[in-house]
């Protein structure tokens, strides 16, 4: 068994797996919790072992959207691991849950050392990089339908068949009002693919919510697979 339930932790030789953890810190993550701030800079990796975080662009008087989120399959603070200290994004828990949280510096010693966990390390980054375009694309070129089928899919992904997140928290996702989500996950439920309750949407149909996202869902995911799970050898 693992040691950690951290998709590309597990990745890791016995001997960067040595290094690292020393440095690694197992913490609890609440929902709402904040892990970085816009402009400020950037002091942790979080490595996810369970939860979704959301990253989001906009604040300080301006509206706000999600343009990205992470479970166990990655981590959070993207641009430290490119040499970049702080961003104008900022990240917090949608879902709580369990991670290990790494010092940047001490992230940044162990990639300085080991080429191929920088190699790892930034093979995620592009990953994520296509997330964010995808979603800029879904956003710009989609309807709420289709851009919350596509949302479920990567929160199914992430932390399972029920999703324990409110209407509120969805409206922020998709950078729509709150009655535009609610006509949405209506139209979700007649079409038997989900099914809503307060705070909770219970997934029904896989099939069905996929057929609903495309072409908008599994851009990014055909991403990880060919680079990381698939291509990837240390």
């Amino acid at each position: 068994m693992s040691w950690t339930t951290n998709r590309i932790l597990s990745m890791l030789p016995d001997s960067v797996v040595t290094r690292l953890r020393p440095h690694l810190e197992r913490v609890e993550l609440q929902q709402g919790e904040h892990l970085f701030e816009a402009d400020q800079q950037l002091r942790h990796v979080f490595f996810f072992e369970g939860g979704l975080s959301s990253e989001i662009a906009g604040g300080k008087g301006s509206k706000t959207i999600e343009v990205g989120c992470v479970g166990l399959e990655g981590f959070s603070s993207v641009p430290a691991v490119l040499g970049v200290d702080s961003t104008p994004h900022f990240a917090f828990m949608q879902c709580g849950g369990p991670a290990l949280r790494i010092e940047v510096e001490a992230l940044r010693s162990a990639m300085d050392a080991c080429a191929s966990l920088r190699q790892l390390l930034t093979r995620y980054a592009h990953v994520f990089l296509i997330q964010v375009a995808t979603t800029a694309l879904a956003d710009g070129r989609y309807g709420v339908e289709k851009r919350l089928a596509r949302w479920i899919l990567m929160g199914r992904d992430r932390i399972g068949y029920e999703l324990p997140l409110t209407h509120d928290f969805l409206a922020l996702m998709l950078g729509v009002r709150r009655p535009s989500v609610t006509d949405a996950l209506h139209r979700l439920e007649g079409k038997h693919a989900i099914r809503a309750e307060r705070g909770l949407i219970l997934i029904k149909d896989i099939e069905k919510l996929k057929e609903l996202a495309s072409p908008i869902y599994g851009i990014a995911e055909k991403e990880y697979e060919q680079h990381i799970r698939h291509d990837w050898r240390f």
